[in-house]
This record gives structure tokens, C-alpha cells and sequence, in this order.
């Protein structure tokens, strides 16, 4: 970002004018990815609530774009899915079989045989790794199944998995179901970490390397997520890593929430392994082609070495040699690297859409993502906290007034004003990506979420009490930012009234 009126400046100062729109569409000016917002299809306030897909025939009534900050559970469509999707239907129409091993001129893809090898090209540098540590496949689930079926191998000494209390739920399942595949009793083999207070539900790091320690000499696996789904937090995946290698642990990580979200070095951490799927900050689209990392070490094919010529796995068709694949012989020699854990071809239809937003990542690059990640977050997290409240100020300065203008005076600035929501994620940029989650006081979220929705808001809720909010470097701008923020401390002090007059 420029200087003129960077974060520093909102950062450290009581100007008024920090919370006026006119100095969010500053910020905004000063964006240098402020032309990726361009290429994405952001839904109109009339999409969301048409009881169609389609427009009527002759409704030309215009209805301005809503606040989209939901990237954290749905990326937007890029604009280009569409062509992508269009260029491989007709190559398929015809060219039938031919697709997949003749090369064309206007394809956006290489033939249907290759297309897996372009994604994980446009992969790698998205998540810190070589190319052929990464392979684009199946879903994020499956994924981790085929992963652990290679990287947990329990026995009578080291059978235990760690993981996180509170994960997603479909990680604990197949953590679960893993254990009992090998006849296991998850209570004896699961070790939970549970955060200590369940009103702050922060995981510091040092509570999970003790975690670690207490349980190193039984413990076959540690699977943790990346990014927390509910908190927003992002752990520290170097430190843990080598912390768990030190102990002579393996460990994997579930990147759904982190990956298009934060600067992932997967292989500099030296990450044994990990899964993520590509429907959220990645925007390819609902269940969209997941990927996984498999570190250059574990995907060594060695067959001369008679006892162990490469590490076990599930093995598929996909993943063998690509020169004898078509050979039949029934005998499976995997590709290096990640490719090898491949099963099945993929669906050149789904991975399309994966490689149309991976080329668009490709151009605004992870680094800058990052840096207006930052950034956005930040000043999200400081109109959210210092912003005026409209009933102790009669400015028309402030977030809460749509009709914002630079007049009014630091006086009207109450940054103690007390609010009737927290914010659950760390406070530390680094410790965060794009997502703040904020957790209500008792009885307030129906009534804000209503407020949001009549505003053309979508953010993503989390009953009772919480509301997850994703400002997306691609496609969110500090104007966003600006009128979320607006509509949504004007709902909470809208709602906290009534509930106030009500209890009168």
C-alpha cells in the first residue's frame, strides 16, 4: 500500500476522517491489486433475493453489487470459469477421445491427459512447494483418508493421533474412522487439545508443543488445521512442524481456510504432509477439485530398493508411470513426488474451473495477497473496535452515517465505547489470515443477521453467537470494509435497543 494513507496512519491516530468512506476509497485508490476485483462476478443485492437464477425477461431494473465477505466458506466465480469451462465442453464436443492426447492452439488447458500436471504447476507457488509435491485431486476429505492410510501407520508402541478438540467435524470423523479401520478405540487413541478457556478458544503454541511432549512416545500421527475454521487463528505451522520432527513425530496439516488465504511455505517448513480443498479462498467453485502436498522426501520411487521402493499408499491407475500406464501389465510403478498418490483420472470439467483461478492467483501472486490481506483485516478489526457509536456523536463523519463526509471533529472518537461483541480471532496479523470472527453478546445475532441480509451482506454465521467475516485481497476492497462495518455496528446498536426497551 502507498503511504499517503497507509494502515500506519489509521493505525495511530484519532483524525476523524479515518472513519469516512471518502478515506476508504482512498485506500482503495492506493490498492495496486485493485483491478483483481474486476475479473471475479460479484451477486447483485437483487441476485440474492430473486426467487430465480435467471433475470425475468425484461427486468432491466439495475441493483447494486453486495458486500461479499464470505470467501472463507464460498469464493466468488472469476469471471473466466465460465470461458474455461465453455473452451474444454467444446473440445470434448469435438474432439471426443482425441482431447486427451492432442494438443490444440486455443485450448486454455493442455489435452484432458495433462490437465492435472498444469493445475499443479499453478498450485505449487500457491502453497510454497515444489511441483511435484502437489498434485490437484479429488476432495479435501478423500484426501486426507488417502493421506493418513500412508502416513498413519500405528503400532502396539505409537498408535495415538493428536488433534485439535474443536476441528472441523468432518477431520474428526476421518480421524476416527481411521482408528477404527486399524481396531483401535479412538478414546484410547485420539488425544484432543482443548483450548483452556472456552471463552477465548485461542490455541496458544506453547500448549500444543506440551501436548506434544506429553504424548511424543506413544503418538503415531498429529493431524492440526492450518487455520482454524471458527476463530480465524493460524497456527504456527514451523515451529510446530519441528517441534513434532524433534520428537520423531509426523504431521500433517488440513489448509482448507489457509491456503489462497495466507503465505504458506509448505516445504521450507519442511511439512510431512498435508489437504486442502479449493472452494473457498482458491474459488473454483462448490466441492471443487481439492489438492494435496506430499513433502519430496515421502515421494521418493526407488524400485532397485527391493524392501521398501516407495512409500505405502492406496494405489490408482493415476498415479503410476505415466510412460506405462497405458501398457495394462498390472504392474504399478507411482510417479515421484505427490502425482503418485493420485487414484483416479480427474475431472477435466471440475479442474477447469481450479485453473482458471489459479491463473488469476498466478498473477496477483501470494506475497501481495498477503501484504493487502494484512491490511484489509487491519483496518476492518480497527473501524470494528474504535469506530463512534451514532448515539454519542452527532457527526456525520462517522461509519455508522452512510452519508459520511470529512467534516466533524477527533473529539466525537470514543475508541472505549463499549461494544456488544468480541473479537475471538488473535489480534496478531500473523497469527490470522483474511477472517475475523465475532462473537455477540446473548440474544443479538437473528436480529444483526436480518440487518446485514436487508443490507445486502453476506457474511457467515456460527450458532449461537458468531459471525465469521472474510475480507478477500482479490476481490474486497476497503470500501467493503467500510460499509460492512457501517450497516453492521449500526444493526448491533439497533438491536441491543430494542432488546433493552424490551426488558423495560
Amino acid at each position: 500500500m502507498g503511504d499517503h494513507k497507509s494502515a500506519s496512519l489509521w493505525r495511530h491516530q484519532d483524525d476523524e476522517y479515518v472513519y469516512t468512506r471518502e478515506y476508504a476509497e482512498s485506500l482503495d485508490k492506493e490498492d495496486p491489486l485493485r483491478q483483481f476485483k474486476d475479473q471475479f462476478i460479484i451477486p447483485s443485492k437483487a441476485d440474492l433475493t430473486r426467487k430465480t437464477i435467471v433475470v425475468p425477461e425484461g427486468d432491466t431494473t439495475p441493483s447494486p453489487p453486495c458486500i461479499y465477505l464470505c470467501g472463507n466458506s464460498l469464493g466468488l466465480q472469476p469471471k473466466s470459469t465460465r470461458k474455461y469451462i465453455d473452451r474444454f465442453l467444446q473440445t470434448w464436443a469435438t474432439k471426443g477421445v482425441l482431447g486427451h492426447f492432442t494438443p490444440h492452439s486455443d485450448e486454455y488447458t493442455p489435452q484432458f491427459l495433462d490437465v492435472d500436471d498444469a493445475a499443479s504447476k499453478l498450485m505449487a507457488p500457491v502453497v510454497g512447494a515444489l511441483v511435484s509435491e502437489v498434485a490437484v485431486m479429488d476432495t479435501l476429505t478423500t484426501n486426507l483418508h488417502l493421506l493418513m492410510a500412508s502416513f498413519y501407520r500405528p503400532t502396539k508402541e505409537k498408535y495415538k493421533i493428536i488433534l485439535e478438540g474443536k476441528a472441523f467435524p468432518s477431520d474428526h470423523f476421518a480421524v476416527e474412522s481411521q482408528i477404527q479401520h486399524h481396531n483401535l478405540d479412538p478414546k484410547d487413541t485420539m488425544i484432543l487439545i482443548e483450548p483452556d478457556d472456552p471463552s477465548n478458544p485461542i490455541f496458544p503454541t506453547e500448549k500444543i508443543l506440551k501436548t506434544i511432549d506429553t504424548h511424543a512416545s506413544s503418538t503415531a500421527l498429529i493431524l492440526l488445521p492450518a487455520i482454524q475454521f471458527y476463530t480465524g487463528q493460524y497456527f504456527d505451522i514451523r515451529e510446530i512442524t519441528a517441534h513434532a520432527h524433534s520428537k520423531g513425530v509426523l504431521i500433517g496439516w488440513d489448509c482448507a481456510h489457509a491456503v489462497g488465504n495466507v503465505d504458506l511455505q509448505l516445504h521450507d517448513w519442511n511439512v510431512d504432509f498435508a489437504a486442502w480443498c479449493n472452494y473457498k479462498y482458491v474459488n473454483s467453485g462448490p466441492g471443487a477439485m481439492a489438492g494435496l502436498f506430499v513433502h519430496e522426501r515421502h515421494g521418493v520411487v526407488d524400485m532397485d530398493d527391493q524392501e521398501s521402493p516407495y512409500r505405502p499408499r492406496l494405489s490408482g491407475w493415476w498415479g503410476g508411470d505415466k510412460g506405462t500406464r497405458f501398457l495394462m501389465d498390472n504392474k504399478f510403478v507411482p510417479r515421484p513426488g505427490a502425482a503418485g498418490f493420485q487414484i483416479s483420472n480427474p475431472s477435466v470439467l471440475d479442474i477447469s474451473a481450479v485453473i482458471s483461478s489459479l491463473e488469476i492467483f498466478s498473477k496477483a501472486t501470494m506475497p501481495a495477497l498477503r501484504r493487502k490481506s494484512i491490511e484489509l483485516t487491519g483496518f476492518l478489526e480497527h473501524l470494528l473496535l474504535t469506530t463512534p457509536s451514532p448515539s454519542t456523536t452527532t457527526t456525520t463523519t462517522a461509519v455508522t452515517d452512510s452519508s459520511s463526509t470529512a467534516a466533524g471533529s477527533s473529539s466525537h472518537h470514543h475508541p472505549h465505547h463499549r461494544r456488544p461483541f468480541s473479537i475471538i480471532t488473535p489480534s496478531n496479523p500473523s497469527e490470522r489470515g483474511a477472517q475475523l470472527s465475532l462473537r455477540l453478546e446473548p440474544g443479538l445475532l437473528d436480529g444483526v443477521l436480518e440487518r446485514l441480509e436487508a443490507g445486502g451482506i453476506v457474511i457467515d454465521e456460527r450458532k449461537p453467537d458468531v459471525v465469521r467475516v472474510a475480507s478477500c485481497p482479490l476481490y474486497n476492497s476497503f470500501s467493503d470494509v467500510w460499509e460492512f462495518c457501517r450497516v453492521f455496528l449500526g444493526a448491533c446498536e439497533e438491536v441491543g435497543g430494542e432488546r433493552e426497551r424490551e426488558k423495560r
